[in-house]
């Protein structure tokens, strides 16, 4: 045998017997995926990642509309994560989140969401956001990287595979995607060098028209929020190749200890009618 064919050997994928080539080559992608998913999980901060209980974010948050600036704010994001069974039933959600903006230094309104429901504050009560609001809260969510990681491991029919690699913001990427049980993929671009998440895509579709938004996030500026957990303190969201969101974090910290009380309405607040 030839030094050739020798070297040919041991590079082959290793099939097994009744085993197909397009079995063995799948199982490599998988085998690849997981890898490249944990090299990831590992430059986030690992376990520490993983025992992230909370987090704050304060800075700047843009909308936008057609491209074009239609809103700024100075917003605190809120996050906290609830314990989750083991395995993740697949299409619940479990995290609550307050979205607080602020007019100068007190809380001009807010927009919070639990495991089930979404509701918009004011001083004039607590207004249910509109249904599609709310699906499409959750769905985003979900379909989130780091909740992904932090959140949906072990969820039954979760699975990641390696696709390749490519150039995004002349920066070299291994790219792969998590499939779940519903079969949405989302595709997310690591860096090769840093092992940090830069990008993810995915499609999602208007329950009602069927129509496609294609979702892309884009993650820069990581920073060590505590602990060793490394976040981005930039956060760039488009839908179909438009701008619709941009965050600037001035601080990221973790494991704050924040209570229920910050993510439950108070008892004597007004219970509005939900928005047509």
């Amino acid at each position: 045998m030839t030094r050739r064919s020798i070297l040919f050997a041991l590079s082959a994928p290793r099939v097994v017997p009744g085993q197909t080539r397009q079995e063995t080559r799948q199982e490599t992608r998988q085998e690849k995926g997981r890898a490249v998913r944990d090299a990831m999980l590992e430059a986030l901060g690992g376990d520490r990642f993983l025992a992230m209980k909370d987090r704050v974010e304060t800075g700047r948050v843009y909308s936008f509309y057609r491209d074009q600036l239609r809103g700024l704010s100075r917003a605190s994001i809120y996050t906290r994560y609830v314990t989750a069974p083991d395995p993740p039933a697949p299409g619940e959600l479990y995290v609550r989140e307050r979205q607080s903006f602020f007019r100068k230094k007190d809380e001009d309104w807010a927009v919070l969401f639990d495991e089930h429901k979404g509701w918009q504050i004011t001083f004039r009560g607590a207004r249910p956001v509109p249904q599609a609001t709310l699906d499409r809260y959750r769905e985003t969510t979900r379909r989130n990287l780091f909740y992904t990681l932090r959140q949906r491991r072990g969820e039954p029919g979760l699975s990641v595979e390696y696709i390749g690699t490519d150039i995004f913001d002349n920066q070299p990427m291994d790219v792969i995607e998590f499939i779940d049980a519903a079969n949405v993929p989302v595709r997310v671009f690591v860096h090769q060098s840093t092992r940090l998440p830069v990008r993810q895509m995915f499609v999602r579709r208007d329950p009602k028209t069927r129509d496609r938004d294609d979702e892309e996030t884009v993650f820069g500026k990581f920073r060590d929020a505590g602990g060793g957990v490394q976040w981005p303190f930039a956060v760039t969201r488009r839908r179909n190749g438009e701008k619709i969101f941009e965050v600037f974090s001035e601080s990221v910290t973790v494991n704050t200890g924040l209570t229920d009380e910050l993510f439950t309405l108070p008892a004597n607040l007004q219970i509005l009618e939900e928005a047509r």
